[in-house]
């Protein structure tokens, strides 16, 4: 069997397309120290262009633990797909890499690439496999497991909120592995684009049922992402990309009726931090309500320093307890 375009001057024409059919991407969390879970990523996509620049964009919403709660917390409080929907590996692939597949159906070679996850882009290296399945098509595998950790890509509080919401310790580096289908261009129908959001995300379509309704507003509690100026009830710009997720849970939720908490650190006086924290939960539930998530069904309620999640003994804590909480009413 002759190898892929071997043939040709060039072997990449006209293009390769990552054929989502019979390809997988997972990766291995472990948690308390022994407990191993395996994990997957349900949607991604890619392409080879002629001149070997190679491109995977995974779609993180399409997080897959098997266990809807954890899926939440993944997107939620790990990857914040609300803000960093999805990660990006590129790579210039050497027409090199080939050449093993003249003596055979499979060549190994240890392929650098460039990974962007979570805003943060890191140059990097794996060994893969590459097997000629037939004339127009190959498989491109990990051998092993790639490890990525979570401090190289500002992921470290991430693990933290995880850690606290499912009350785990867990190690700060996931095991990623991938077994990726290649099909020359025009050998076979194009597949579909990338999707994300709620087109890629692992869960139910249309209106939650009261279980899920309650895991999304908890999680939503714990992210800590909506954020205001010093001092202030005016919305920071950055929180709005979870403020539009949370109008989309509330949205699917459509029998439950919320409140809003607000709440506030111990600096300043005690009055002050109540008219503060009002204001506050006043000003999401208007975002919601002028966006159609109905202002009957939203409660916003002022808790000023009342209801620490931490002492008030540090900057940080200072930060958590700031936060906008939401709570199903009766």
């Amino acid at each position: 069997m002759a190898a892929p375009a071997l043939a040709e001057d060039n072997p990449f024409a006209p293009g390769w397309t990552l054929n989502p059919l019979g390809s997988t991407l997972g990766f291995q969390s472990v948690k308390n120290g022994t407990k191993v879970e395996m994990n997957n990523i349900a949607t991604f996509g890619g392409h080879i262009a002629p001149d070997g620049m190679a491109e995977v964009q995974i779609a993180l919403d399409s997080i897959d633990t098997h266990i809807d709660l954890r899926n939440v917390r993944m997107r939620f409080l790990f990857f914040e797909t609300f803000k960093f929907p999805t990660a990006t590996v590129t790579a210039k692939v050497d027409p090199l890499v080939l050449e093993g597949l003249k003596d055979g159906p499979r060549t190994f070679a240890v392929l650098p690439f460039t990974l962007t996850l979570h805003g943060v882009t890191k140059e990097m290296s794996a060994p893969i496999s590459i097997t000629q399945l037939g004339p127009d098509t190959v498989a491109v595998a990990s051998v092993g497991v790639i490890p990525v950790v979570a401090e190289d890509f500002a992921l470290t509080e991430g693990v933290a909120k995880l850690e606290d919401a499912a009350k785990v310790k867990l190690l700060p580096v996931g095991s990623v592995s991938f077994d990726w289908i290649f099909t020359r261009d025009g050998a076979a129908p194009m597949v579909a684009a990338l999707t994300t959001g709620a087109d890629a995300a692992k869960e139910t379509r249309g209106a939650f049922d009261a279980e899920a309704c309650a895991t999304r507003f908890d999680t939503l509690s714990q992210a800590g992402n909506i954020t205001f100026r010093s001092g202030s009830a005016r919305l920071d710009v950055a929180g709005s990309a979870v403020l539009d997720t949370l109008l989309d849970v509330v949205t699917r939720c459509p029998e439950m009726k919320i409140e809003i908490g607000g709440h506030t650190d111990d600096v300043g006086p005690d009055a002050a931090n109540l008219a503060l924290s009002e204001a506050r939960a006043a000003a999401v539930a208007a975002y919601l309500a002028e966006r159609g998530a109905g202002a009957d069904r939203l409660t916003p309620k002022g808790y000023g320093e009342a209801a620490p999640l931490l002492p008030n003994d540090s900057a940080e804590n200072r930060a958590r307890n700031r936060r906008i909480e939401f709570k199903i009413l009766d």
